[in-house]
């Protein structure tokens, strides 16, 4: 039924009930993955998480045409690769069906945040600057110090992104109970970043109580989607502990 209803509001730009159809498509994928563990099969490797949030505002007249507004996806306990990431938020703007045959998906932009162990500051460190080791504390401060020389001091840092380079300016230096704020024109320390998959722009470095907090964005995603992905996608998410197997689709 929902990929019958699928098939012919994807081929057709407007038609009389395709905001049923794709409001019922929508809530149905809702139920199936929110409070799941679940595993996806990716061209790059397996993405295990549990989904937390999975919503929009959907409008009637923007669905009789295909358009979902904003769509936004939560997940926790994140474990991609060797990889692990507390929490992970992604904002899809302007998500739309795009007619054809295949019909395609389409989003933008994409905005994501994620949330990082505060270890990742320090392997970033050990590649970047090896004399240099980076922590965050409880207090969500960041601190750089020499590596293996923590007991002489550390600096307190704030960070910003500008293209491909963190940006650390020192705002405090700390020796045992004594501190020193420095001039608001202490120059920065750049640390090159590595080239992100996909097209995807780091916009924002941010530290709270142990965490690091990275947000990036990524300028349009589309993906083919025809009726016989759909098919399999809500057959596959139907059944308990079946992996999610998207190594097919058509993404852009």
């Amino acid at each position: 039924m929902l990929t019958s209803l699928w098939s012919a509001t994807a081929m057709v730009p407007v038609n009389s009930g395709a905001a049923a159809a794709y409001r019922t498509l929508f809530m149905t994928m809702r139920r199936l993955v929110v409070g799941r563990r679940l595993t996806v099969r990716l061209d790059d490797g397996d993405l295990t998480m549990t989904v937390t949030e999975f919503d929009s505002r959907l409008d009637v007249r923007g669905l009789s045409v295909g358009q979902l507004n904003d769509v936004r996806v939560t997940a926790r306990d994140i474990r991609w690769r060797t990889s692990a990431f507390d929490k992970a938020s992604v904002t899809l703007h302007n998500v739309h069906m795009k007619p054809g045959a295949p019909p395609q998906l389409v989003a933008a932009p994409v905005e994501l945040t994620l949330e990082l162990p505060p270890e990742v500051l320090d392997e970033v460190f050990r590649r970047a600057a090896p004399r240099l080791a980076g922590h965050i504390g409880a207090d969500g401060v960041a601190r750089l110090s020499l590596a293996g020389r923590r007991r002489l001091g550390h600096l307190e840092v704030a960070a910003r992104v500008n293209g491909s380079t963190l940006w650390l300016t020192a705002r405090r230096v700390v020796v045992g109970a004594r501190r020193w704020r420095l001039p608001a024109r202490t120059p920065a320390y750049p640390v090159q970043l590595p080239e992100l998959a996909h097209g995807l722009q780091l916009t924002g470095v941010d530290f709270g109580p142990g965490v690091v907090q990275v947000s990036g964005t990524l300028p349009e995603w589309r993906s083919e989607l025809p009726r016989k992905q759909l098919e399999d996608i809500i057959s596959a998410l139907s059944v308990t502990g079946v992996v999610l197997n998207l190594t097919r689709l058509g993404r852009r």
